[in-house]
């Protein structure tokens, strides 16, 4: 894999990159390719100091936009604007259904059960939950299924999946919440949109793709 074809911005502080569905951010298996190591690599392979500082992540079968570190000095700042919800987190899903409104906010409490590495919608107050929020808009529906934009507020565990299935719209593609009746589709969601302030200048900078996932097909222009 030819990791410079998923770069999108890179200066001497961090890298933005676009992550495949089906590849780890990280990942402790031998001879299985990760962003961190390709990243790393690709830094080794101009000469430079390898390293990268992970900030945040997106589960194995999403697709979408990261930024890493490129030193320990921008990875510290972008993880303390990141604790600050100074991250705009926007995705796109194909959901199964209809969500409960054309747009609105789903608040749950989120419970991982790091045995089966799954989470769970549970009452407040109960040991390890945790408030989730993210904010939805319907922008297209199909016969069965729907477009959705999605802003995370707050990243849980799965957190998108979880919460989309409890409100009765799982995403397609998704074979631990969801309906299963397209098992060869891959998960349909898409880290679409990273907005933050650059760790040294302030300045904000968005980059945005367009999903590749077969389930976005029939939504394409």
């Amino acid at each position: 894999m030819d990791i410079t074809e998923n770069i999108l911005f890179e200066d001497t502080e961090i890298l933005v990159c676009r992550k495949y569905a089906g590849i780890a951010v990280q990942t402790r298996k031998l001879g299985e390719q990760d962003m961190e190591s390709l990243l790393r690599n690709y830094r080794a392979g101009k000469g430079e100091t390898p390293y990268i500082g992970v900030v945040h992540r997106l589960d194995q079968p999403v697709e979408g936009i990261l930024v890493f570190a490129k030193n320990p000095r921008a990875a510290a700042a972008l993880s303390r604007q990141l604790q600050q919800d100074g991250f705009g987190k926007y995705y796109r899903g194909v959901v199964w259904g209809e969500p409960p409104q054309e747009e609105g906010r789903l608040e749950d409490v989120l419970q991982k059960d790091g045995r089966t590495n799954m989470s769970r919608v549970v009452s407040a107050g109960t040991k390890g939950g945790k408030r989730a929020v993210l904010d939805y808009k319907v922008l297209e529906r199909q016969t069965d299924t729907s477009l959705v934009e999605i802003r995370l507020y707050t990243g849980r565990h799965h957190q998108i999946r979880v919460q989309l299935a409890h409100a009765g719209c799982p995403l397609m593609g998704d074979r631990k919440y969801g309906n299963t009746a397209s098992p060869t589709v891959p998960l349909a969601l898409c880290a679409c949109r990273l907005a933050f302030r650059h760790p040294i200048s302030g300045e904000t900078l968005m980059y945005q793709v367009e999903p590749e996932g077969a389930a976005f097909l029939p939504y394409r222009k």
